[in-house]
């Protein structure tokens, strides 16, 4: 695990594959590690590694390929809420299993404005479009959670109810309206399995 706010990033040829989690830091500050991981995240892709960005991750990993990340205009996203996967996804090694529609856990003030050049949109939703996308043959961004529990998203509720009264939202209603999600945990899953395949054929 590297905290990349204060620890050297590893040779990308040293890893099987990797995932860029959340932050509270926002990709637009352009903070000088979080370019210096952008930096790094293009090398890693450009020579194939397996990179499953979430939430931050996946806004990382479009701002490094010349995507453009900024605020959502609408304000935050959080909860379970429920996404479509896009006709593309049918053929997607990592989301291709997962049902037409299916609950997600979602915090994000940040969205994927627009994806980089030759990305393919996998997931979406009313609120945000562009919730999963895939570049080449081994890159992976999802602006879901599929790491969270329901537990962990009622916690994150919680933690932000005086902002989420402040903008107009019901604190109490979202978090009654929070689901397991075990179709988004599946992500994780298949991204494993396409990290142990990559790392066949390299052999």
């Amino acid at each position: 695990v590297i905290d990349a706010r204060q620890d050297p990033l590893p040779a990308p040829r040293t890893l099987a594959g990797v995932v860029i989690t959340g932050s509270h830091a926002m990709v637009s500050d352009r903070e000088p590690w979080s370019e210096t991981a952008a930096d790094w995240l293009r090398g890693a892709v450009q020579g194939g590694l397996p990179v499953l960005g979430i939430c931050y991750g996946h806004q990382l990993l479009a701002h490094c390929l010349g995507g453009e990340v900024a605020y959502h205009p609408s304000g935050l996203e959080i909860g379970s809420v429920d996404v479509q996967l896009q006709p593309a996804a049918s053929a997607d090694p990592v989301l291709g299993e997962l049902p037409p529609v299916f609950p997600v856990q979602v915090v994000h003030r940040q969205s994927v404005r627009m994806l980089p050049e030759g990305a393919v949109l996998l997931a979406g939703n009313a609120h945000e479009p562009n919730q999963a996308f895939r570049v080449g043959a081994a890159a992976w961004g999802v602006q879901f959670h599929p790491e969270f529990s329901a537990q962990a998203m009622r916690a994150y509720v919680d933690k932000l109810a005086p902002e989420l009264r402040d903008e107009g939202h019901d604190p109490a209603a979202l978090g009654a309206q929070v689901v397991d999600t075990p179709a988004a945990a599946n992500v994780l899953r298949s991204f494993a399995r396409q990290v142990k395949q990559f790392a066949r054929t390299a052999d």
